[in-house]
């Protein structure tokens, strides 16, 4: 399997976008998380999930303004740049 560029959009359920996206760098994937609609709930889920990226390498960013003091801000020019870059897009 070659190396992809995985874009995953957590979009309706953040917890699993995190387990999705740690998980699919166990294949060598380059993936990229975008959270999107709204911030990321504070639950032991979440902060645990937030360890499984930490360690995969992922550096997620998001387009709710309110979490920009903690992930960088993708606006919409950059999200299309994110799409381009990706050679699959995963929406959860």
């Amino acid at each position: 399997m070659s190396e992809k560029k995985l874009l995953v959009l957590a979009r309706r359920d953040h917890a699993e976008a995190m387990r999705v996206a740690a998980g699919l760098t166990i294949f060598g994937h380059a993936v990229s998380l975008v959270f999107m609609d709204r911030p990321v709930e504070e639950s032991a889920e979440n902060a645990a999930n937030a360890e499984l990226l930490e360690l995969s390498g992922i550096e997620p960013q998001t387009t709710v303004a309110a979490m920009a003091d903690d992930l960088p801000l993708l606006d919409a020019d950059g999200l299309a740049r994110a799409f381009a870059a990706a050679d699959a897009v995963l929406s959860l």
